[in-house]
């Protein structure tokens, strides 16, 4: 492992981890597979279903951590890039897989309806819906998700641009006031966490906002400005405390594993050498799924659909051979996400690179990790 390759194991193994979570908590809260399975492992099933979702903190955090870092690593907007370019191609990043995955999720829909009927089958999609799905509009209008977890893709998207107008916003405060510190934009991202953190995140409306979970964001995008090797303690203390404050207001677990992980980041930054790194198959495992994470997250769901409809169908309503089905459709998830990855998702990556790369005045890469 390279030593570039071994920095980042630490991302890597987070993103795994919380991969296989969110699958996992998928196959026990949807069933039907699950429901009869779960005389054999009641906990286990009670934890997946009700509690395993809070590794999309983990996505959270490393997103704003990871963005941070890719759009303003001394927390000022890099130079050479418009700011709605950046937010054109977050978009297309995300949507060029996202529609793809709209087709395989109406077409597993199509094929489970054929063979089960249950609730977690979306019906057949109408054109405003689509359209609502495609805009990242959905959960803004009230549109019924065609599959679960697409609510996240829209998030991510808001908060990225919440993100770059926040640097732009400094930006602009610095240039009018004349500042020649450092830069605003930490403040600016802590008085968001701060209102997200104490407000935004405890109206259950907001949830399909990005002020909801800028809390969790801002913890990575601070975590990513304030530490290092000569980490900003004082206000690394004041997060800390703004976190405590939060959680003492009403405790949250999500907030609580969103904090650790942001910690764990910022560890991991000042002493890499007290955060152990998966090496050998184990760390290329890792870096395997976090590549196709993105993958796994948008075809996940079809695929387990497909493989609860079959075992529902042709296979003995019984623990054992059910349980088998759970399998099959967590293997098949990660197959099917590392396909999606190498054949959908590169090629969209490459097509907007070749497009930036025709733009007059293109000056290197700008993605993210």
């Amino acid at each position: 492992m390279t030593a570039a390759a071994s920095r980042w194991a630490h991302v890597d193994a987070l993103k795994a981890v919380a991969c296989q979570l969110i699958v996992l908590h998928h196959l026990a809260f949807y069933g039907p597979m699950s429901d009869v399975v779960e005389p054999w492992v009641p906990a286990l099933e009670q934890w997946l279903s009700q509690h395993a979702r809070v590794a999309v903190q983990v996505f959270l955090v490393l997103g704003g951590f990871l963005a941070a870092r890719s759009l303003a690593p001394q927390a000022r907007l890099k130079p050479g890039r418009a700011a709605w370019d950046l937010i054109g191609e977050r978009y297309a990043r995300l949507v060029l897989p996202f529609a793809a995955m709209l087709l395989i999720s109406i077409a597993a829909s199509a094929l489970a309806r054929e063979w089960m009927d249950h609730d977690s089958i979306s019906g057949p999609p109408s054109v405003g819906q689509l359209l609502a799905h495609l805009l990242l509009l959905h959960d803004l209008l009230g549109v019924e998700a065609l599959s679960a977890g697409v609510w996240y893709v829209a998030i991510d998207f808001q908060l990225y641009a919440l993100l770059v107008a926040l640097l732009v916003l400094a930006g602009c405060v610095e240039s009018a006031v004349g500042w020649r510190g450092g830069s605003v934009a930490p403040l600016l991202a802590l008085l968001g966490v701060a209102a997200s953190l104490l407000w935004f995140n405890l109206q259950p409306g907001w949830d399909v906002a990005a002020p909801y979970f800028f809390g969790a964001y801002g913890l990575g995008v601070l975590a990513a400005w304030w530490s290092g090797p000569k980490p900003r303690r004082a206000a690394l203390a004041l997060l800390a405390v703004l976190v405590t404050v939060a959680l003492v207001l009403e405790w949250r677990t999500r907030i609580a594993v969103a904090a650790l992980v942001a910690a764990f980041l910022a560890l991991a930054q000042w002493r890499p050498q007290w955060v152990p790194a998966a090496r050998g198959r184990v760390g290329r495992w890792t870096a395997a799924v976090s590549r196709s994470s993105y993958g796994v997250f948008l075809v996940h769901f079809p695929v387990c659909l497909v493989v609860n409809a079959f075992f529902t169908r042709f296979v003995p309503l019984e623990p054992a051979p059910q349980a088998l089905g759970l399998l099959l459709a967590w293997a098949g998830s990660l197959w099917a996400g590392a396909l999606f990855h190498r054949h959908v998702e590169q090629r969209a990556m490459a097509y907007i690179a070749a497009r930036r790369a025709r733009q007059p005045g293109h000056s290197g890469s700008f993605g993210l990790r």
